[in-house]
C-alpha cells in the first residue's frame, strides 16, 4: 500500500466479522423474518456493529470476513481445519444479508480470496502502527492476542473484555510476543493444529517462563521429565509447522482491495435508505420505526436500539389423544436432544405429584401433556400411569439425551413413580451458573437476559399469595401455554448458552466433568436422606428452653427491669441511655447499632451484651434445629431430606436448605450435641471424611511459595512452621501463643485480613500486627506475589479462576463504592482457594459415588458439609471404606503439595467427627 501521512493519533477500528458470525449465530435465538428465513445472526451482527460504533470513536474502520475456499495455509498443511464442520445452513443463508447490513451501517467490508480474516487484520494493524495510528480490534479469537502492542488493543463485546499488553499477560500468562509460542504448544483443535499432547495452558506458561521461548523449550527438550516431556519430544518435528500455522501474517498483499487506509477505510454514516429496506425485509420493526422517525425529523441517527424484544412464532400443542402422544413419542425417540419439564403439585420433590409433562425438540415448537388437572371443568386427559409407563423406557434411556432447567428436581419427582431418569446431558441452570456465577439463574431471568423474551410467570397463571391455586387447578389453555413455553425456552436457552461454554475448554471441563455429574450425586444424596434421633432433639429443646428462661432472668436483673430481648430499640435504650455503654457504631438512620458485631465487642467488657449473645445463639439453635428438625422427618422414609442448591454460591460451594445442615454451630457444646442426633441405623456407622487445611494447601499450590510447599510436603504442622518463620525460632521453640498468632495470620491473610483486622483479632496494636504481616510476606514471598498478581488480574479481567478453570466473577472489582471495591479485592484473593476447595469436594463426591456404584457396596453418601463428606456405612464395610475414602479424595487431583483427607467413624455425626 502507498505511504500515507497525517494519520498520527487517529484510530482504526477493525471487526473480526468471521469470529462474530458464529458467536452471534449461537448466542441469539432462532429468529425468523416475515418470509420464514433465519435472522438471528443478522440481528446479532447489527447489534454488535452499532454498539462498537457507539463505544469506540474511530476515524477509520473495517469489518473483515473469511472468503470461501482454501487459504495459503492449506498449501502448507492439507489437514488445516480438516475437522471443522461445514457452516450451518441457517447461518449460511444469512451471510449475504449480513454483508448488506455491514455496508449499510457504514462499514467498509473486506473479504480476500485465500487470505483469512486474521491475516488481513494483522496486515492492517502493522500498517496502521507504522503510521502512528491506534488500533482497536473487536474479536473473540484468542489467536489475535499476538497482535496486541502499545498501539493495538483487543475488545470482546460478548464478554466486555479488553486486552492491552497487561491484559494479555493476565489472561494468558505470557506477553503478546510469546502468544505464537504459547499457541504452538497447546495447539488449536478448532483449526486442527496439533500442539504438544497433554500440554495445556498452565504447562505452556510454565515452560515459557522457564525457557523464555519456544526455541528455548526445544533446545532444552531433553531436560523436561515425565509423560509430557516425552510428548514434547515426539512433537519436535511438527512444532515449526505448528508455529507457522498459528502465526498471523502481517504482510499480505491487499492490492486491488485497499488503495490506502486513508482512502479506502474511512468510517461512513449509516445509509437510512438501505437500512429501511433491510429492516423491512427481515422484520426488524423497532429499528424500522427509528429510521422512519429519523427520516421525519432529519436528525442524527438514534442510539443503539434497545434489547431484543422479538420472539419466535410459537407452535405449542396440547396432547390429549394417544395419536398425538405417539407422534411425540416417536419425535423424542428420534431427536438428538429433547427439552423436558414437569409440572407438579409441590416444590418439595419428595412429595410432589406430576400434573403434566412438557417436551420440545425444536425451537418454537413444544407440547404439553396434561395428566392430573382436576376440578369441575377438568379437561380430557390421558391416563397418567399409562403415559408414564410408555415414557419410562425413554426416560430411563442413557442414549436419549435430555436438557432441562434444574433437572435434579424433575429427576426426584420421577423417582416418586419408580422412574430413574438417565441421559441428562445438559442443564441450563448449570450452564448459566458456569458462565455467570454472579448472576441470577431462574428461567425467567435467563430468557430475558439471553433471548430478550419476557416469559409467562407462574403467578400469571396460578395467582399470588393466599389466592394462589395449585397448578392442577389452572385452566388447561393457560397451563398448556405456560408449560410448553418452559420446554421451548429451555431448549433455546441451551442453544444460546452452551456454545459459549464449549468455546472455552476450561469452562467446558467445569460444566461437563464437575457440575453435571455433581447434580446426579446430589440427587442420590437428597433421596437417601439422613436418620435423626427426634427424641434426643426434643430433649435438647426442653433443656435449651430452661436455659433461655435463666438467661432472661439474668438479663432483667442486669438491666434493672424486664424488656424484650429481641427488640433492638429497647436494647438500645437500655445499653446507651440507661447503662451508658459506649456506642460502637451507628445504623444508617443514625441510631446506635446493637447488631452482632456490636454485641461481640461490648461483651468483652460488659455482662449484659454477653448474656444477650448467648440468648440469641440458643434461641436460633432451638427454632432452627431442635424444634424444627423433628417436624421435617419424611413420614415415608423416616429421614430428613435436605436440598443441595448447586447454583447459589459464587465460589462454587453447595448451599444446603430445608433444612440447612451446613450452619449447625460446632464451636459450642449445644451445637455439637445437635450433631449427636444425626445417627446411623442399626448395624451401621456414620463415617466422616474431610480435607485437612485444604485452603492453605491450595494457597501453597497456587502461589508456588517454596517455604509453604516445603512445609506441607514434609508433613509439618503448618502453623508451627509459620510461627517458626515469623518469630525466627526453631519449630521446637515455638510457644503455644506464637502458634496461635501464626494460625490467625495463616487463615486471616487468605481471607484478605488487614493489619487492622489482625490487630483486632489478636488484641494487639496495629503496628505489631503490621510487623507480623511484613515478616510473613518476607518469609513467604510467593504468597505476596500471588496476591499482587491476582488483584491485578482480577481488575483486568473482572474475574478470577480456580485451579480447574471455574470463573469467579467480581463485578465490583472496578466499580462500586470504596468498601465494596475493597471487599471485591479481598474476595479476589480468597475466591480461587474457596472455589478450588469447592471443586475438589465435588470431584471427591463424584469419585466416591462412582466407587460405591462400581463396587456395589451398601455404603451410601448422605451429607456434604463444606469440606466434609458423611457416609452411612454397614459395619461389614467399615474397614474398606476407611481405607478407600482417603485414596479416592486425595486422588482426584495432583497439586504441588499432597492432599490429606482425615476419616472418623461413630454411631452419630459428632462421634464420627
Amino acid at each position: 500500500m502507498p505511504e500515507e501521512r497525517s494519520l498520527e493519533g487517529k484510530t482504526l477500528l477493525l471487526v473480526d466479522g468471521s469470529s462474530y458470525l458464529y458467536r452471534a449465530y449461537h448466542a441469539m435465538p432462532d429468529l425468523r423474518g416475515p418470509e420464514g428465513g433465519p435472522t438471528g445472526a443478522l440481528y446479532g451482527m447489527i447489534n454488535m456493529l452499532r454498539r462498537m460504533r457507539k463505544e469506540v470513536t474511530a476515524e477509520y474502520s473495517a469489518c473483515v470476513f473469511d472468503a470461501k475456499g482454501k487459504t495459503f495455509r492449506d498449501d502448507w498443511y492439507p489437514e488445516y481445519k480438516a475437522n471443522r464442520p461445514s457452516m450451518p445452513e441457517d447461518l449460511a443463508r444469512q451471510i449475504e444479508p449480513i454483508h448488506v447490513a455491514v455496508r449499510a451501517l457504514g462499514w467498509p467490508l473486506l473479504m480476500i480470496d485465500r487470505v483469512e480474516a486474521d491475516d488481513v487484520i494483522g496486515t492492517l494493524c502493522t500498517e496502521a502502527e507504522k503510521l502512528g495510528m491506534n488500533v482497536v480490534v473487536s474479536t473473540g479469537d484468542k489467536d489475535l492476542a499476538q497482535l496486541v502492542s502499545d498501539r493495538v488493543t483487543l475488545v470482546n463485546t460478548m464478554t466486555n473484555e479488553t486486552l492491552d499488553r497487561d491484559g494479555v499477560v493476565a489472561k494468558f500468562g505470557v506477553p503478546p510476543e510469546r502468544i505464537i509460542d504459547y499457541l504452538s504448544l497447546i495447539g488449536d483443535t478448532v483449526d486442527n493444529v496439533p500442539g504438544v499432547e497433554k500440554c495445556g495452558p498452565k504447562t505452556a506458561v510454565k515452560w515459557l517462563t522457564q525457557y523464555d521461548s519456544l526455541d528455548g523449550i526445544v533446545a532444552h527438550a531433553d531436560e523436561i521429565k515425565g509423560a509430557v516431556g516425552d510428548n514434547l519430544r515426539r512433537a519436535l518435528d511438527f512444532l515449526p509447522m505448528a508455529r507457522k500455522l498459528v502465526t498471523v501474517e502481517r504482510q499480505c498483499d491487499l492490492t486491488g482491495h485497499i488503495v490506502s487506509i486513508e482512502e479506502s477505510l474511512p468510517s461512513r454514516p449509516e445509509s437510512r435508505e438501505e437500512l429501511r429496506e433491510l429492516f423491512t425485509r427481515h422484520g426488524f420493526k423497532t429499528w424500522l420505526r427509528e429510521v422512519e422517525i429519523a427520516d421525519a425529523v432529519e436528525g442524527p441517527e438514534t442510539d443503539v436500539p434497545p434489547a431484543l424484544t422479538v420472539d419466535h412464532e410459537r407452535h405449542y400443542e396440547t396432547v390429549q389423544t394417544w395419536e398425538q402422544f405417539d407422534a411425540w413419542l416417536e419425535r423424542i425417540n428420534a431427536a438428538e436432544l429433547t427439552s423436558f419439564d414437569t409440572e407438579t403439585t409441590s416444590l418439595d420433590p419428595m412429595v410432589a405429584q406430576i400434573v403434566g409433562l412438557s417436551l420440545s425438540v425444536e425451537a418454537g415448537h413444544a407440547a404439553y401433556v396434561p395428566l392430573a388437572h382436576r376440578g369441575p371443568d377438568a379437561p380430557v386427559q390421558l391416563p397418567g400411569d399409562e403415559v408414564l409407563t410408555k415414557l419410562k423406557p425413554w426416560l430411563e434411556s442413557a442414549d436419549h439425551k435430555k436438557v432441562g432447567q434444574h433437572l435434579k428436581y424433575d429427576e426426584q419427582v420421577l423417582a416418586n413413580y419408580g422412574i430413574e431418569m438417565r441421559g441428562v446431558e445438559h442443564d441450563t441452570l448449570l450452564e448459566s451458573y458456569v458462565l455467570e456465577s454472579h448472576r441470577t439463574h431462574d428461567m425467567d431471568s435467563l430468557a430475558l437476559r439471553h433471548l430478550g423474551v419476557k416469559t409467562i410467570k407462574y403467578e400469571d397463571v396460578a395467582g399470588k399469595g393466599a389466592q394462589q391455586i395449585g397448578f392442577d387447578e389452572v385452566a388447561l389453555d393457560k397451563a398448556a401455554e405456560y408449560a410448553a413455553e418452559d420446554a421451548d425456552i429451555t431448549l433455546r436457552l441451551h442453544q444460546a448458552l452452551y456454545p459459549q461454554i464449549a468455546a472455552e475448554k476450561t469452562l467446558d471441563h467445569v460444566y461437563r466433568e464437575i457440575e453435571v455429574p455433581t447434580s446426579r450425586v446430589l440427587r442420590k444424596m437428597e433421596r437417601t436422606g439422613v436418620l435423626i434421633d427426634a427424641q434426643k432433639l426434643r430433649q435438647q429443646s426442653s433443656e435449651i428452653a430452661t436455659r433461655l428462661i435463666e438467661l432472661e432472668g439474668k438479663a432483667y436483673e442486669l438491666a434493672g427491669g424486664e424488656f424484650n430481648l429481641g427488640s433492638p430499640k429497647q436494647i438500645g435504650q437500655i445499653f446507651f441511655e440507661k447503662l451508658e455503654l459506649p456506642v460502637i457504631k451507628k445504623t444508617p438512620s443514625g441510631a446506635p447499632s446493637t447488631d452482632e458485631e456490636v454485641l461481640q465487642k461490648l461483651a468483652e467488657d460488659y455482662p449484659l451484651p454477653k448474656i444477650l449473645l448467648e440468648h440469641r445463639g440458643l434461641s436460633k439453635l432451638k427454632s432452627t434445629y431442635t424444634d424444627k428438625l423433628p417436624r421435617m422427618v419424611n413420614p415415608q422414609t423416616g429421614r430428613v431430606h435436605t436440598n443441595y442448591a448447586q447454583a447459589v454460591a459464587v465460589t462454587g460451594r453447595l448451599a444446603s436448605n430445608d433444612p440447612n445442615l451446613q450452619n449447625i454451630p460446632v464451636r459450642t457444646g449445644e451445637g455439637r450435641r445437635i450433631r449427636e442426633a444425626f445417627i446411623a441405623p442399626p448395624g451401621h456407622k456414620l463415617v466422616s471424611a474431610d480435607y485437612s487445611q485444604i485452603e492453605l494447601r491450595i494457597m501453597a499450590h497456587i502461589s508456588g511459595d517454596e517455604s509453604l510447599m516445603r512445609a506441607f510436603s514434609q508433613g509439618e504442622d503448618i502453623h508451627r512452621a509459620t510461627a517458626s518463620e515469623i518469630f525466627n525460632v526453631t519449630p521446637l521453640e515455638v510457644s503455644s501463643d506464637q502458634r496461635r498468632v501464626a494460625k490467625v495470620i495463616n487463615f486471616g491473610l487468605i481471607y484478605g485480613m488487614s493489619a487492622f483486622g489482625l490487630a483486632s483479632n489478636l488484641g494487639i496494636t496495629r503496628d505489631a500486627a503490621k510487623m507480623y504481616i511484613d515478616r510473613y510476606f518476607a518469609r513467604y514471598p510467593g504468597v505476596a506475589r500471588y496476591m499482587d498478581e491476582t488483584r491485578s488480574s482480577a481488575k483486568a479481567k473482572g474475574y478470577v479462576e480456580t485451579v480447574f478453570g471455574r470463573r469467579l466473577w467480581l463485578p465490583e472489582i472496578n466499580g462500586g463504592n470504596g468498601p465494596r471495591r475493597q471487599a471485591a479485592e479481598r474476595a479476589a484473593i480468597n475466591a480461587p482457594m474457596q472455589g478450588t476447595a469447592a471443586d475438589l469436594i465435588k470431584m471427591s463426591m463424584i469419585a466416591v459415588q462412582n466407587w460405591i456404584e462400581d463396587s456395589k457396596v451398601g455404603t451410601r453418601m448422605i451429607m456434604q458439609v463444606h469440606d466434609e463428606l458423611i457416609l452411612e456405612v454397614p459395619d461389614a464395610e467399615l474397614s474398606e471404606v476407611r481405607k478407600r475414602l482417603p485414596e479416592l479424595m486425595c486422588g482426584v487431583a495432583a497439586l504441588k503439595v499432597p492432599l490429606v483427607a482425615e476419616v472418623g467413624a461413630g454411631l452419630n455425626w459428632e462421634e464420627a467427627h
